[in-house]
């Protein structure tokens, strides 16, 4: 079978499209005939070797595939079958075929765009989980850093309809800033405009109650100041290459600050993180979640898709194709 492999770190020309061997299945996992997959940020950082996380070479791309069971593996649960349409995150995921975790299996509607279903594995869930753990709640005022991208369009959706009173989302572009808007928030702030937190403060002078923060750096710092006392931040990432500390003389002011994985969720959390699939995909099925899906790339056009997400360009999500059919 195909599958993406790079053998040195650096732009989006190392990624090359090789004929590895198909996955082996161990216990609890299924083989999956790939329709589509979603691209992750984080694994650009990877590629360029970057980041302050390092994996070894030859590198494979993380993702979320959708596509359909074509093998059992050893104890699997009985209610799987072959020929089942499931999305699934993946260490392995930009390949025709992968081997996932049965566990953690989202079954997908057979009418479902294979581009927006990759979102309700991983992605979607993570954004509620998000919100969830900052007890984003009807009177707050909730932040949303990069919310024009994967997670964050989902998050900004996700607030909406949890009936949180105040959204408001952050990008660097105009469209990404009328993107956010679409997507529900209340106010739209450009990061590339030093003074944005006044921008904010002007909506709500007191501050805001919950930030959600994947860049890091300077920007987790100034998210951390805008928190109002008894605010609750959650850091999930660090897609700026800047890892976050918060200094505890902020947190004597009645700030808390958390982090959120979604594997160490599963593993703390393991019934809890699965009624996370079955909420989101109750709210897509219900039209209240609408995942976006920027553009779509054959698989062989792998260093296309990278170039447009080290240009932070998308709006929404990046899919690759395998040419396999729902």
């Amino acid at each position: 079978m195909r599958a993406v492999r790079y053998h040195q770190h650096g732009g989006p020309e190392v990624l090359q499209l090789e004929e590895v061997p198909a996955p082996v299945l161990t216990g609890g996992q299924v083989l999956i005939e790939v329709e589509a997959i979603g691209a992750n940020v984080i694994d650009a950082v990877f590629r360029r070797g970057d980041g302050p996380w390092t994996r070894p070479l030859p590198g494979k791309l993380t993702g979320d595939v959708v596509g359909r069971i074509v093998a059992l593996g050893p104890d699997t649960p009985r209610e799987l079958r072959t020929g089942q349409r499931v999305a699934a995150l993946s260490e392995d995921a930009f390949a025709e075929q992968v081997a996932a975790d049965a566990a953690w299996l989202a079954p997908i509607p057979e009418d479902a765009d294979a581009g927006q279903a990759t979102m309700l594995s991983m992605t979607a869930p993570l954004a509620l989980r998000l919100l969830r753990t900052a007890e984003a709640g009807a009177d707050d005022a909730v932040l949303i850093q990069s919310a024009a991208g994967t997670v964050g369009h989902l998050a900004v959706q996700l607030a909406r309809a949890l009936g949180v009173k105040t959204v408001i989302g952050t990008a660097s572009s105009p469209a990404k800033l009328d993107f956010i808007r679409a997507c529900g928030a209340d106010l739209a702030v450009d990061l590339s405009d030093a003074d944005w937190p006044d921008r904010i403060r002007e909506l709500t002078p007191q501050g805001v109650d919950v930030v959600l923060d994947s860049v890091g750096g300077k920007v987790f710092d100034q998210g951390l100041d805008l928190l109002a006392p008894l605010g609750r931040m959650v850091s999930y990432g660090a897609i700026s290459g800047d890892l976050p500390t918060a200094p505890i003389q902020s947190l004597f002011q009645l700030k808390s600050v958390t982090g959120l994985s979604m594997l160490a969720w599963r593993a703390a959390r393991p019934a809890e993180a699965y009624a996370d699939i079955t909420e989101v995909i109750r709210l897509f099925e219900a039209g209240d979640l609408k995942p976006r899906v920027h553009d779509t790339y054959p698989l062989a056009d792998i260093a296309e898709l990278h170039t447009v997400l080290d240009n932070r360009a998308n709006l929404g999500r990046l899919i690759a194709t395998t040419g396999a059919h729902a």
